[in-house]
């Protein structure tokens, strides 16, 4: 509660978070980086002056953002290790975030559109032929007229997040494969809402080929345009998170 003078009490914050605000703190200024390991949990509990089960809940905290490895044993290689690739921490938040409603269709829509046509555009300029080979081999097994919907769906996904990493640029790379993780109930049920799911796969293959084709020919004007129309298409004939955005 505000007083008279404007002022706000002072929230008391429990211990796990002191703990876990002190380790964020030191990798955001350089004192701890990937690969570094953590002290021992007794030695780390004895510097914080906190008690063993604080200590091990902030970094049961850390590990499910993909933080912390905890390694079990002892020696050099067990303990608390600070991870150095990306974890699967902020897509398991972002598909729970997006399960519970916290972004509507149209934000999901324009973000996607924004990443794709970005990543078209930068893949039609810096892809290498081993990206192109790989994309057409995906393809290929899209091709094959007895898949189920669910297997087309993940070779969709590995579609455009391979195009992603064409771009050299692992970051947008992450995000896009965890954008389509996080969407992926979405896109199976709008599959599943259609009367023959199988006739839009014929159209999907088709609009796949012809961007994968810009993007071999360097074109990325044509590139971006093609997947963006893509993309709001699919949305709109399958209706993906319910209601497809007006316009």
């Amino acid at each position: 509660m505000t007083n008279a003078k404007g002022w706000e009490p002072v929230q008391r914050l429990r211990t796990y978070e002191q703990v876990m605000s002190q380790i964020e703190e030191r990798i955001l200024d350089g004192r701890l980086k990937a690969g570094d390991h953590l002290p021992s949990e007794r030695d780390l509990a004895v510097l914080l002056g906190v008690s063993r089960p604080s200590l091990r809940e902030s970094l049961r905290v850390l590990e499910a953002l993909g933080v912390v490895d905890i390694r079990r044993g002892g020696g050099a290689d067990g303990g608390a290790v600070l991870v150095g690739t990306p974890g699967p921490g902020f897509v398991n938040l972002l598909k729970l975030q997006l399960a519970l409603g916290h972004f509507d269709s149209t934000d999901v829509l324009d973000t996607r559109t924004a990443l794709e046509t970005w990543s078209c555009t930068e893949a039609a300029t810096r892809s290498s032929a081993d990206d192109h080979r790989d994309l057409a081999a995906i393809l290929d097994q899209m091709d094959d007229l007895s898949i189920e919907a669910k297997e087309f769906n993940r070779l969709d996904t590995a579609f455009h997040v391979r195009i992603a990493e064409a771009t050299g640029n692992t970051l947008t790379a992450h995000l896009m494969g965890s954008l389509r993780t996080a969407i992926n109930r979405q896109m199976i049920e709008a599959y599943e809402r259609l009367d023959d799911w199988r006739a839009t796969a014929v159209v999907v293959r088709r609009e796949h080929r012809t961007i994968l084709d810009a993007i071999i020919r360097r074109d990325a004007p044509a590139a971006s345009r093609l997947v963006s129309e893509h993309i709001h298409d699919f949305y709109k004939i399958g209706n993906v998170g319910g209601t497809y955005p007006p316009g």
